[in-house]
């Protein structure tokens, strides 16, 4: 474990330099830079993609606009391929630049060629893309997720190494408990991460799709969100405060996020307060709150505009 922990939060940086010292003076490396090697050109069809690569989601636009660059200018910053079986290569580092390249039409690209074992290939891939920030936050959190599984460590550990505080780490966590098609959207930045947290702290993950819809439909704010959730937090801590209020309970609906949105929309069209109280039969009524006789006739204006 001590090992394990010495290593983590380095980078790629950090065993490259050790990398160029053997090279130019038989530095004895650490034990997760098994040997170094040389920068050479390595045929694009002899590189076989990283199985530890965080990085998932990659702009189609951003990546022609690279691939243009490299057509212009060539590829300026080499890549980073450990040594394979059967005289191939594993990518380590620089995926979009292999794939901008391929798109360029090159056939072969400049690489580091290092020998590194699998707790190194980890290492390197990880926290090289979560130390350039250059990630989505799902791809954040299942980085995490793999160095809390591939080295063994409690969130606190992880915070230690990498610099990042063990709140953070925790919150970044935390998005893989939502579902499916909210995480989608989130790596899609359809929502922003201030959505997706607010979301988490709902228990029923339909009505947490709900939502996560209605922020898409009707573009709802952060805010928006925060509001909504608390409403039903408050719901249901009121109906829990009162579990023999059987009278309530018989006609009352529960609380719905769509009266809370639909709240939203007539309090903005109206210009004032709005309340909704909803009945299990279907049935309920729409208050609009008015402060004056001058505002009453403002209100009944929108109504009747004629």
């Amino acid at each position: 474990m001590n090992a394990k922990k010495r290593a983590l939060g380095k980078g790629l940086s950090a065993l490259l330099e050790h990398a160029d010292l053997d090279i130019q003076s038989g530095y004895d490396v650490e034990r997760d830079l098994l040997a170094a090697g040389t920068i050479a050109k390595v045929s694009l069809d002899l590189i076989d993609s990283n199985p530890y690569q965080p990085r998932t989601d990659f702009d189609e636009d951003a990546l022609l606009e690279l691939a243009a660059s490299i057509k212009e200018q060539g590829v300026i910053q080499p890549v980073t391929v450990r040594k394979g079986e059967d005289g191939r290569f594993q990518l380590v580092s620089g995926e979009r630049r292999c794939k901008a390249s391929r798109l360029a039409g090159l056939t072969e690209i400049p690489a580091y060629i290092i020998t590194a074992n699998d707790n190194a290939m980890l290492e390197m891939a990880i926290v090289e893309n979560i130390q350039r920030e250059n990630l989505n936050p799902i791809e954040i959190a299942l980085a995490y997720k793999q160095l809390i599984l591939g080295y063994d460590l409690t969130q606190e550990m992880l915070s230690e190494r990498l610099g990042k505080s063990r709140s953070s780490i925790a919150n970044y966590l935390r998005l893989l408990s939502l579902p499916g098609e909210i995480q989608v959207g989130l790596r899609q930045e359809l929502i922003s991460v201030g959505h997706a947290r607010a979301l988490i702290s709902i228990e029923e993950v339909q009505t947490q799709i709900e939502i996560y819809n209605d922020i898409l439909a009707q573009n709802l704010t952060v805010r928006d969100v925060e509001e909504i959730v608390k409403a039903l937090s408050d719901a249901k801590k009121m109906d829990d405060a009162n579990p023999d209020d059987a009278e309530s309970k018989k006609t009352n609906a529960p609380i719905n996020e769509k009266h809370f949105s639909a709240r939203k929309l007539l309090s903005n069209f109206y210009g004032t307060r709005v309340q909704i109280k909803a009945k299990k039969d279907g049935m309920g009524s729409i208050i609009i709150n008015y402060s004056s006789e001058e505002d009453f006739d403002r209100i009944l204006q929108l109504v009747n505009p004629t």
